[in-house]
């Protein structure tokens, strides 16, 4: 099954499912060999900043613009 077909089907879960999905890929994430332990402290951070300032965002929308005219020349 191909990785768009999975999102597809998750995306079709119900909110409280789908963080749960996340949550748990996450920890998987975290506990495998790929992460040092200073990037998995790096994006806990990163997390936790998220958590304490969930305002503090930039739209999609904002971001796909910088990145068009950045890249869309």
């Amino acid at each position: 099954m191909s990785s768009e077909m999975v999102f597809r089907e998750a995306r079709a879960l119900p909110l409280v499912e789908r963080i749960e999905l996340c949550r748990n890929l996450w920890e998987d994430i975290v506990e495998s060999k790929e992460l040092t332990s200073g990037e998995a402290e790096l994006i806990d951070r990163r997390l936790q900043d998220h958590l304490d300032n969930p305002d503090d965002v930039v739209s999609w929308e904002e971001v796909k613009a910088k990145l068009d005219a950045k890249y869309r020349k």
